[in-house]
């Protein structure tokens, strides 16, 4: 009988990330092991309410938040430091609609708070506008956990940033 064997490893105090699938439509791939890394990104269908505008059967590399509240859909995948050339690490992120009035008071700016596992020194990038396209240079190699905040709103994801070969 065969026996399929599962390991992972979450930091303290971090929620477990919402199961992006089922099955083959489902498939994540994860990314490599670091210190509370859980960084996996999904090849299988986008969820529904982040598909407007692609057609068909839609399957991207993609990571939802933490808290399901924000998709990256990661057409520069696998994101790269410091990438010579090729595709730029391009990320469309997707709120998940709401059924309330937004804070009329809170940016609308996505702001990402990132920090390198392991090193605590946060930087910060800005997608003005909100949620959308945008290209996302992180500093050095590794996996990074993402605070993400916009329009009142926030979420959580870890992506990881491989070396240039």
């Amino acid at each position: 009988m065969p026996v399929l064997l599962l390991a992972g490893c979450t930091s303290a105090g971090r929620p477990a990330p919402p199961t992006p699938g089922a099955g083959p439509a489902g498939t994540t791939t994860a990314a490599p092991a670091a210190t509370g890394c859980r960084a996996a990104v999904a090849t299988g269908r986008l969820p529904d309410w982040a598909d407007a505008g692609f057609s068909g059967d839609t399957r991207m590399p993609h990571v939802l938040g933490d808290r399901g509240e924000i998709v990256a859909i990661l057409f520069g995948h696998p994101l790269t430091y410091a990438r010579a050339e090729g595709p730029t690490n391009k990320i469309l992120w997707v709120g998940r609609p709401t059924s309330g009035s937004p804070d009329p008071t809170a940016s609308t700016t996505l702001v990402i708070t990132a920090t390198l596992d392991g090193v605590g020194t946060p930087v910060t990038r800005e997608v003005a506008g909100g949620p959308g396209p945008s290209t996302v240079d992180l500093p050095a190699a590794g996996c990074w956990h993402l605070r993400l905040a916009w329009s009142g709103r926030s979420d959580t994801m870890d992506l990881v940033y491989r070396a240039a070969s």
